[in-house]
């Protein structure tokens, strides 16, 4: 028998989540891709992340976005501007501090992200189409619990590729 045969039943499917979870990886970054292009042809995937986010937070300063999404201010910044000046993000003086300001989805902005969720809902009834109602439970219920687990401890950062 071959040493580089694993007996080790777990490490066989934490390899096959690993895989899984690579490939949904991949899979989300393109979904935001086609999004991003679905909204506006100019918009970029991290504007879409951006834009999603103040829709759901706004009227928020670009502070927090940047504390929220774990980006760049300046990256933040530029693309707010950017969503500005495609007419899907407004700027508002914060009423708490005049130094301030506020970024809020567009009523523009507001209906072609709406346009986008309800036609990523209808994608989604056809992938899961013939998945019945406990079975949908169960992937949310195993995505919760996956997702969970990276609150309950800090992210431990990869120390780099074994030694050869």
């Amino acid at each position: 028998m071959s040493s580089s045969v694993t007996l080790d039943p777990t490490l066989d499917a934490l390899r096959r989540v690993e895989h899984e979870v690579a490939t949904l990886m991949r899979r989300a970054r393109r979904a935001v891709a086609d999004r991003a292009r679905l909204v506006h042809p100019d918009l970029q995937p991290v504007g879409y992340l951006v834009l999603v986010q103040v829709d759901e937070d706004g009227p928020v300063r670009g502070s927090a976005v940047c504390e929220t999404l774990q980006l760049d201010k300046g990256a933040v910044s530029r693309t707010l501007q950017h969503l500005i000046e495609l007419g899907l993000v407004d700027r508002t003086p914060d009423p708490d501090d005049g130094r301030a300001t506020l970024v809020s989805v567009s009523a523009e902005g507001r209906r072609r992200v709406r346009g986008v969720d309800a036609e990523r809902r209808e994608l989604l009834a056809r992938r899961f189409d013939g998945w019945d109602e406990r079975d949908l439970e169960g992937v949310a219920d195993a995505l919760q619990r996956y997702n969970g687990s990276f609150e309950s401890e800090p992210e431990v950062p990869l120390t780099g590729a074994p030694d050869a």
